[in-house]
């Protein structure tokens, strides 16, 4: 891949896609092919299936996915499951009958089993039952990752299944109906800064570990494996450390300045109790890590603070 290779980052407005145009950007890769939903329904499989001809693009990221926290996820499994599936068949279909060079899929670390072994190694894959709060996404994405190694086995696809940890930074949703756990605490702790409130109520016990991940550094990941790796490898991105919700709570609250009570709802969903991915094949690989979770937190804080003023 190199500055000229022509490169379709789908889903380029969300939080994955932006960061990888970002990262192409300030590499100097210029041709990139953009398309807002409104430009190109990828549900739509003859609209891709003609984009991908008329357009041939080399490389393509396919970041495009409907996302969101444990509420939305509850909420809309129909869509969450029907809408990934949808997205995937499409852009994998055409990205391989058109002659793609190369496919970068994106998962998540909510495909392995709930009680799985940690930290959680790639192999787990498919060896024990789902969290229930968002197993029809789950699926989605392990049914796009057989279909990428199918794709692979049959027509020659050349891609890399990259499954990051819990992501955060600057484009994230911020909505408290939809958002993951991070940016809502943001919305929250800021919120009540604003307000002069006394105290920030959480969801769940405030027990879970969970691993966060810088999204630029997905981004710097995604150039790196899309360079290296052909084999349809499934590879997590992580940062191989993790601390509770209750602590994670306690930083959001030190960078957004409130200094009120935190409690915690117990009658709310925890989720997975613990998540943190096994990083040892992308260390070995020569890929790690380098924001750490304080810096992350304060940039993307800042960025909120920015948006919001906009907004």
């Amino acid at each position: 891949m190199n500055r000229h290779s022509s490169i379709y980052v789908a889903g380029h407005r969300g939080l994955v896609g932006s960061a990888i145009v970002r990262h192409l950007r300030q590499r100097g890769f210029s041709n990139l092919i953009l398309r807002t939903r409104a430009e190109l329904n990828l549900i739509d499989s003859a609209a891709v299936d003609e984009f991908f001809a008329r357009l041939q693009p080399e490389y393509v990221f396919l970041a495009a996915a409907r996302v969101g926290g444990i509420q939305s996820n509850s909420s809309r499994p129909a869509e969450f499951i029907y809408e990934n599936l949808a997205i995937q068949l499409n852009v994998i279909h055409a990205a391989s009958q058109h002659r793609a060079r190369k496919l970068a899929f994106f998962g998540s670390s909510c495909i392995y089993p709930k009680y799985a072994p940690q930290p959680i190694c790639e192999e787990y894959l498919l060896t024990g039952p789902l969290e229930p709060s968002n197993e029809p996404y789950a699926v989605a994405k392990i049914a796009g990752i057989r279909m990428v190694e199918a794709y692979t086995r049959q027509y020659g696809l050349e891609a890399v299944c990259l499954m990051p940890t819990n992501l955060y930074g600057p484009g994230d949703n911020f909505d408290l109906e939809s958002s993951h756990v991070l940016p809502a605490m943001i919305r929250k702790f800021h919120d009540a800064k604003m307000m002069g409130a006394s105290a920030v109520r959480l969801w769940g016990t405030g027990t879970p570990r969970r691993e966060f991940l810088h999204v630029d550094d997905l981004a710097h990941a995604a150039m790196f494996f899309m360079q290296r790796c052909n084999r349809a490898e499934v590879i997590n991105i992580g940062t191989g450390t993790d601390l509770t919700v209750r602590e994670l709570a306690g930083q959001v609250a030190e960078i957004t300045g409130f200094d009120g009570e935190i409690t915690f709802d117990p009658s709310r969903p925890d989720g997975t109790p613990r998540k943190l991915l096994d990083i040892s094949k992308a260390t070995a690989l020569g890929w790690t890590a380098s924001i750490p979770l304080i810096d992350g937190l304060r940039q993307t804080y800042a960025w909120y603070r920015q948006w919001a003023v906009a907004a």
